[in-house]
């Protein structure tokens, strides 16, 4: 058997997956088709962190494929990346939603939600010890940076207090951008294709910063 020291980012995630995806902390995992755990390159210092999955990835299992995942990877194009250069996840591994008869509706995490699933995003963060974090949206800048963030003042700025990389900044939430419309759509998928390019950027001046090991 494998002690942890022999083990790989990539295995350590798998089987914390495997653990996640058993997961019955919140009344979440009752309305659940799949844990959403997360997507791209596991050793990648760049990581993005949403607020939590929807219709089409709860069915699919992996974390921004709706049409606000089609805008992020345009965005990241945009800045000469794909997800093999990126992680993504979300605070919230399961789908928060409304049950209604036929009718299913998101809504958004409760705070007891985010709680119950805080300690996989901590335990999946702490394992990639990424070096820049890009929270996409209030809820996770708020979870991740300082509490009441607030997105129109705040994002695209650097901050220090997070305690799982060194860099972090909030960006608009691609599902954010994508309810504006005319020149409010134009200004904030701009911001958010700046904000990427701010992160890539960090990440290049950080990787020639001397960083503290874990002994």
């Amino acid at each position: 058997m494998q002690s942890l020291f022999d083990q790989s980012v990539p295995e350590l995630l798998d089987e914390l997956a495997g653990r996640n995806r058993e997961c019955t902390a919140c009344p979440l995992a009752e309305t659940r088709t799949n844990v959403v755990f997360g997507d791209g390159n596991p050793e990648s210092p760049l990581v993005f962190v949403g607020e939590g999955p929807g219709a089409q990835e709860d069915a699919t299992g992996v974390p921004f494929v709706g049409r606000a995942g089609k805008l992020l990877d345009e965005c990241l194009a945009e800045n000469g990346m794909t997800r093999k250069h990126v992680y993504i996840c979300n605070i919230v591994k399961c789908r928060a939603c409304i049950v209604d008869g036929p009718s299913v509706q998101n809504r958004a995490p409760r705070p007891v939600e985010i709680a119950s699933c805080a300690p996989w995003l901590e335990q999946q963060l702490a394992l990639i010890r990424p070096l820049v974090i890009v929270c996409l949206g209030g809820p996770s800048a708020s979870t991740l940076i300082h509490s009441g963030f607030r997105m129109l003042q705040e994002r695209g700025k650097w901050f220090n207090t997070c305690r799982f990389a060194p860099h972090a900044m909030a960006a608009l939430h691609p599902a954010y951008v994508l309810r504006q419309a005319g020149q409010s759509f134009a200004e904030a998928r701009g911001h958010l294709v700046n904000d990427i390019g701010a992160a890539r950027l960090k990440v290049i001046e950080a990787r020639k910063a001397p960083r503290p090991t874990l002994f």
